[in-house]
Order: structure tokens, then sequence, then C-alpha cells
């Protein structure tokens, strides 16, 4: 071909359309990927809206792609990739190699972090060229629309919970069963922590049993910090739904040196007093996503335990449907778009 389709916004905060633009060639140590699929994260939103500086337009969004690699830039046979292979580029996109960060091996808080759909065109289009760095090897056993979400909301709450200090039969609970939180109750459950769903009501009850919690506390019927306690205090908590109040009302429920860690993304201030801190000597800490390694990682141990996140799957002439359902909540967990 020698044209391909992208959903792309011609200004801040403006409606997707749908373009053609002549197929991109992948520099030395990329590669060009046939899109199949690319998840709709919440992240987008700051890149449609402008509220990342230096965000360019016509925006071509997206950090969940998934597909196959159909074109190899001088030197990405060196690296191991050949066309084919099935790849993911997630909010890791690659890095610069050369800040601090970089150095010192700690590649997703690189200072010139390559995200896609801010650093170069991202996912939502039936193709993208992206920095082998950025490759995650897609098991045989996941689809593409399923592979896509992993590459950002799956690796984000799998490394969250794999590199925190739980450890097996450990009371770990989750805040939130949304687009991230779902996914986390169900790795939390697999990697043996004893695990807790927090959410509001008391219908989500039956449904965090089947993702596989242990136990359900309905922040509604009272102080979560107290149920928490009631059962012996959480290790961990891993904060998925972007609300500080609903945050901060885990930290009382914090086993002594226990951890809240924070990967729903909200810009309010989280209502935490030194003393809930201190007394219990508790840690309060963000997480970011994870390189892609880690995507890897999240995608062989998701294929290995049969977990895949709960997706709605429109095409990409429907971006603007997609976006829109995600952004207001309609959308209960992961949308996902496909090429026509």
């Amino acid at each position: 071909m020698n044209t391909y389709r992208v959903a792309q916004v011609p200004a801040p905060n403006g409606s997707f359309e749908i373009v053609e633009r002549e197929v991109p060639r992948p520099g030395p140590r990329h590669v060009r990927i046939a899109v199949e699929a690319c998840g709709v994260c919440r992240s987008d939103a700051m890149f449609v809206s402008a509220g990342m500086p230096g965000v360019p337009f016509p925006l071509v969004p997206g950090h969940e792609a998934a597909g196959r690699i159909d074109e190899l830039g001088d030197g990405a046979d060196e690296m191991g990739w050949q066309v084919g292979d099935r790849v993911t580029v997630g909010w890791f996109g690659g890095s610069c190699l050369h800040c601090v960060p970089c150095r010192r091996g700690d590649f997703i808080v690189c200072d010139n972090l390559k995200i896609p759909g801010y650093a170069y065109d991202g996912g939502f289009a039936e193709a993208i060229v992206a920095p082998v760095d950025a490759l995650a090897r897609i098991p045989d056993a996941l689809a593409a629309t399923d592979a896509g979400p992993m590459a950002c909301a799956g690796v984000t709450v799998y490394n969250g919970l794999r590199r925190s200090s739980a450890r097996p039969d450990d009371l770990v609970a989750i805040q939130g069963i949304g687009g991230l939180g779902h996914l986390a109750v169900r790795f939390a459950a697999a990697m043996g922590y004893e695990t807790v769903a927090i959410a509001r009501g008391a219908d989500k009850g039956d449904f965090a049993k089947e993702l596989g919690a242990h136990h359900y506390v309905d922040s509604t019927a009272g102080p979560v910090g107290e149920a928490l306690q009631a059962l012996g205090g959480a290790k961990v908590v891993l904060a998925t739904a972007g609300n500080s109040e609903a945050m901060a009302a885990t930290v009382d429920g914090l086993a002594p040196r226990g951890e809240l860690v924070v990967v729903g993304a909200t810009p309010d201030p989280m209502p935490v007093s030194p003393l809930q801190l201190i007394l219990k000597g508790r840690l309060l800490r963000g997480h970011p996503s994870g390189t892609a390694q880690d995507v890897q990682d999240t995608m062989t141990f998701a294929a290995r335990h049969g977990i895949r996140p709960m997706t709605e799957v429109l095409p990409l002439d429907e971006a603007n449907t997609a976006f829109g359902k995600m952004m207001d909540g309609s959308a209960r967990f992961r949308m996902v778009l496909t090429p026509n």
C-alpha cells in the first residue's frame, strides 16, 4: 500500500478525523508495525487536550498498540527482530539512553521518555513506526485486542504489584475495579495474595469475587480503613481509581510498614497527614508503567494464568465514540480500536 489511514485530532480538544497519509518508512533501529488493535487509555486525554507541553497537532494518539512487524529499519534485524513478529508498543515507547535515569538503567523514568501519541504518531492508525527498544513480544495465546491494553493498563498494575513489598499470602487491596482495577484484582489473586477489592456499592461485590477477590469492601458502607484493619491490615494498597479522596481513605487501613502504591492518575491533591505515615512507618509512592520487557513479562504471566482484559472493540472509524466512552465512564473497562 502507498497510503494508510489514521485517526487524528487536528487541534486541542478537537474531534477525531480519519485521514490518509503516505506510508512511513522506519529509520535505523526502528520498525514499522501493521496495527491490529490499539487500546484507548484515559491518559490519551492529556495529549488530546494539549495538557502536556509541546504536543504536536495534528495528533495521532494511542499507546496500547499491538500488531505485526511489516518492515525493518537498518539494524533492527541485528536486535533480534523479524518481519512477521507480533509485538506491542505501550506507554514506554523508547528511551533516550543518555539521561541520568537511563544511565542508571531506570528507563521507565527517562527524562525524555518517548510516549507514542506524543513523541511520535501513536496506534490510532493502520501502521505505526517505533524504536526497537519499545517492542514487546506477544505470546501466541494472546489476541491483539488483549495484548494492546496489556502494554499500558496491564503492565502498570502487574508491575505495581510485583515491585511492591507484598509477598504471597499478604493482604493486598485493590482500590477501584474499573479499567485498571479489574486487571489488578486478577493479577493479585494469581500472584498468591489474599486479595481485597474496594469499590463503591454493594452491587459490585459479586463481580469482585468473580475476578478472584477473597474479600470485598464497599467504600460507601463505612470507613475503608476500618474495614481493612478488620481483615488484619493491608500490606499493600494498589490505588487504581483516579480519586484522591478515595485513595487517601485507604491509608488508615495499611498495616505497620504497609504501602500505598498509586497508579490511578489525577491532578488533585491527596489529603494524607504526615502523622498517618510516620506513626506506623507507612509508605506512599507513585508507580509508573513499565519498560518493554516489563510489558512482555506481563503478557507472559497473563497468558499462563488465563488473564485477559475486559474490552469493547470498535473500528478505527469510530474513534470518537471509543474515546468518548472511555472519557465519560460509559466504557466499564477498556475500549479497543481495530482497523476496519
